[in-house]
């Protein structure tokens, strides 16, 4: 029976497209020679139905409010918004569509409730449509899924800091799971961009400052989210991070040259050893060029020079920003044409762009329809990967799994709390800290201050559901149980009386609680404060998109109430909860132990408290800096020598408080005996470099051994130093571990000043320690040989093995956990 002849389960015609015996490629052609040009552009647009709802009890979202910096252009962009909103979905689907925007995380419904809502808007797809072709479901899942009564995971920033890609594949792959039994497809994470000014507000949804573990812990993310059978989203592609002043949606102000080997690697790496299907745009424009209509970014790189074939998405409303923030569109269908011709695939949230306008543009002969054809081309291409054009696809059968799916079950919090626990770094344990254990016994009367200390949303980043959507419904809570420190430290030491003052609040100037806070102090043993950010969207919060900072202080009074608890003579143990590095210099000389938590998630509670305690061996590494002062900080390690301290000719001084890389623990370790193979080496060989680390305190603990290297001479400026493998061991007390780096020239490798991947001749200065500013271990590799030009085969990571701690035998980093 041939593929014509043959029949669904309901009796009717298969049509060539539905036959899964069929290769995916002839499925695709098939359809698109069925369908019109209207069909076609349909397949390239969304809907946000989610977002009319909440435009009529609150107002859109505010990416595209007048107030939320655009220009005089805003205001018709706002009336095409509503436009697009004002046409029934029933009406809009005529011609097909290609996604349904958040079905989930738009407002507090459950699995079950959210599951129907999928199931009415598939179906009304696919009878109103004349070819039916279901749509792509996509959600947010940046702390794990964004839904209502869903696990929340730490932030990004708090993976970075478990420096553990099999822990971040691990919970990508739960979150993944817990998608798709609700009928979701696609998930708008990770986010990759690099650190590169702590002040802007979207760090705490970055991995860190540094490539190469933004790269290892992305890939590792999207193996878990692609292997659950969602489609990970890479995004934002590429340089938002690195806008001018820290400002959201900021120009910036970057060479081709930056962008290629400080912001593009980690994409790199999720394409090649991920297997990332999707991208998304960034917002920014990069040395005038807005990305979303970057032919060189969309085209030529990603997909000419990287082979990639999945889909570019874009960011929200990015396709009419160009025409009402970057002004190089004339209108939204110009705008349209321009995002299409460069590379961009699907519109999101809404079509706007992507309309009417492209069809009348084909129609006139302005556009070409062959562009139409690439971009539907590739989006359903991802649909039949999917199963949706599948004959015995329904919209029933893609949410059987949420009658049963509990969003926030037993293993989502164990795995949550594993996350948080292994995320929380120890700066400095001073003389106090654990609280118990080694000859010491539980204080017996403990002040718990500051405005973190027991509200558990400032565990939450700004795309948590308890931050981002439940404002709106202050009735119902949080909607998942998440303990304060407070509560966790009334739980973890149930022999202390602990009493507790607010003292202030996170973002304002009020003074008024400084006394009973400081009183509080004063009465107790030991003070244990607890300050930090409070996440937000839009100027709402302290830290999240929008949440820009104007320096490094801690936001509001907070700084001064520390302060005050100092001079009380008691104790205080400060812990930061932020979702971004905070100049903690004056902070640190004060305080009796210093503790960083960037935003832990809803068991942090549970994990602070149990590090402070000393049942937790703390085991986390800072993904960024700690700075020591508000001002004159580099923005990330990762400087040429020019942006290393300058010895008196600036009169300020970048050196940070606590490196990349610093973290602590209630053991010590030492790394020592440094072999490396052959300290002479062609531009296209390998080499070893061995070091011997020890435990040499008392307890079991984990280290994390850092590979930095240091091209000495090059003919454009270098890093003066750069994370290039990092393998995390746990030992016992006295056990000692072989970590064996096996690095290929090609992590050498930089754009040199002709725009080429080089790998030049020289001498290249190894470097191994537990951060980027302790590297006892220090060696030279001479690279000999012709400069040799690299591209997309080129190696991304550094395989590592360990012996006897871990299994013997050499493994590739992105596979065993280690990089």
């Amino acid at each position: 029976m041939t593929a014509l002849d043959a029949t669904t389960p309901a009796g009717r015609a298969l049509r060539p497209w539905q036959d899964p015996t069929l290769p995916v490629a002839a499925r695709v052609d098939a359809l698109l020679a069925e369908m019109t040009l209207e069909e076609k552009v349909g397949q390239l647009g969304s809907r946000w139905v989610g977002n009319a709802m909440r435009a009529q009890e609150d107002k859109p979202e505010p990416a595209i409010d007048p107030d939320a910096g655009g220009t005089q252009n805003v205001a018709p962009m706002q009336d095409v918004f509503a436009a697009s909103q004002a046409v029934p979905f029933e009406e809009a689907v005529r011609d097909g569509l290609g996604h349904l925007t958040r079905v989930f995380g738009s407002g507090p419904v459950s699995a079950q409730e959210g599951a129907a809502e999928v199931v009415r808007l598939q179906r009304t797809i696919m009878e109103r449509s004349r070819l039916g072709v279901p749509a792509i479901v996509h959600e947010e899942c940046l702390t794990g899924f964004t839904a209502y009564r869903a696990t929340v995971y730490p932030a990004a920033i708090a993976w970075g800091a478990t420096f553990d890609p099999d822990l971040v594949e691990r919970m990508a792959a739960a979150i993944g799971r817990d998608m798709r039994a609700v009928g979701a497809h696609q998930g708008l994470s990770p986010v990759l961009d690099v650190v590169r000014d702590y002040r802007w507000g979207r760090v705490e949804e970055t991995m860190g400052e540094d490539p190469h573990l933004v790269s290892t812990l992305g890939a590792a993310y999207v193996r878990g989210l692609e292997k659950a059978g969602i489609i990970a989203t890479l995004k934002h592609f590429a340089g938002y991070s690195a806008s001018r002043a820290a400002r959201n949606h900021g120009p910036v102000s970057m060479g081709r040259r930056e962008l290629m080997d400080m912001i593009l690697p980690p994409f790199e790496a999720a394409i090649t050893h991920g297997g990332a299907r999707s991208v998304m745009n960034s917002y920014s424009d990069v040395d005038g060029v807005p990305a979303v209509a970057d032919s060189w970014l969309l085209t030529d790189l990603l997909r000419d020079e990287w082979g990639f074939t999945g889909t570019v998405v874009s960011d929200y409303w990015s396709v009419p920003f160009l025409a009402s923030m970057h002004q190089v569109a004339a209108d939204v269908a110009e705008a349209g044409a321009l995002s299409l011709a460069a590379g961009l695939d699907v519109e999101l949230p809404d079509t706007i762009g992507f309309g009417e306008g492209l069809v009348e543009r084909v129609r006139r002969g302005e556009l070409p329809e062959s562009l139409v054809d690439r971009a539907a081309r590739r989006l359903l291409t991802q649909k039949v990967e999917l199963g949706l054009l599948d004959p015995d696809w329904t919209p029933e059968g893609s949410v059987t799994g949420a009658a049963t799916v509990d969003l926030d079950s037993r293993a989502n919090r164990e795995l949550a709390l594993e996350m948080a626990e292994r995320s929380v770094i120890l700066l400095d344990a001073g003389s106090t800290l654990p609280l118990l254990g080694e000859g010491r016994s539980a204080p017996g009367r403990i002040a718990v201050v500051g405005p973190c200390a027991d509200d558990p949303h400032t565990f939450m980043g700004c795309y948590a559901f308890p931050n981002h959507v439940l404002p709106r419904h202050p009735e119902l809570g949080m909607g998942i149980e998440a303990p304060s420190v407070l509560d966790a430290l009334r739980t973890e030491l149930p022999d202390s009386a602990v009493v507790h003052e607010r003292g202030c609040d996170v973002r304002d100037e009020d003074r008024s609680g400084f006394a009973a806070a400081v009183a509080a102090a004063r009465e107790s043993d030991l003070c244990v404060a607890v300050v930090g950010d409070r996440a937000g969207m839009f100027g709402l919060g302290t830290s999240g998109e929008g949440c820009d900072a104007d320096d490094l202080r801690l936001p509001g009074v907070q700084a001064d109430l520390l302060a005050e608890l100092a001079a009380t003579g008691t104790p205080v143990v400060v812990v930061v909860v932020s979702g971004r590095p905070y100049a903690l210099g004056e902070v640190h000389a004060e305080a009796a132990a210093l503790v960083q938590a960037f935003m832990p998630g809803e068991e942090g509670g549970a994990a602070i408290a149990g590090v402070l305690s000393g049942r937790v061996q703390p085991v986390g590494k800072l993904p960024v800096q700690i700075p020591q002062g508000p001002g004159g900080q580099p923005g990330t390690y990762l400087q040429p020598p020019l942006g290393a301290n300058s010895k008196g000719i600036s009169n300020l001084d970048p050196t940070p408080l606590f490196p990349f890389g610093h973290g602590t623990s209630y053991t010590t370790f030492e790394v020592d005996d440094l072999r490396i193979s052959d300290t002479e080496v062609s531009t296209d060989g390998e080499f070893t470099a061995s070091v011997r680390v020890r435990n040499t305190g008392g307890r079991a603990g984990e280290e994390v051994v850092q590979l930095y290297l240091h091209d000495v001479l090059a003919q454009v400026t270098r890093p003066v130093k750069q994370l290039t493998g990092f393998a995390r061991v746990r030992l016992a007390p006295g056990e000692s571990a072989d970590v064996r780096f096996h690095v290929h020239t090609d992590r050498t490798a930089f754009t040199g000043r002709d725009l080429r991947r080089i790998v030049e001749p020289g001498d290249v200065e190894v470097l191994v320690g537990t951060s980027a500013g302790d590297l006892p271990c220090q060696g030279v590799v001479r690279l000999t040989g012709p400069t040799r030009a690299v591209g997309h085969d080129r190696r991304l990571i550094t395989p590592v093995d360990v012996s006897p701690a871990a299994a013997a035998g050499r493994q590739e980093g992105a596979d065993a956990g280690q990089s």
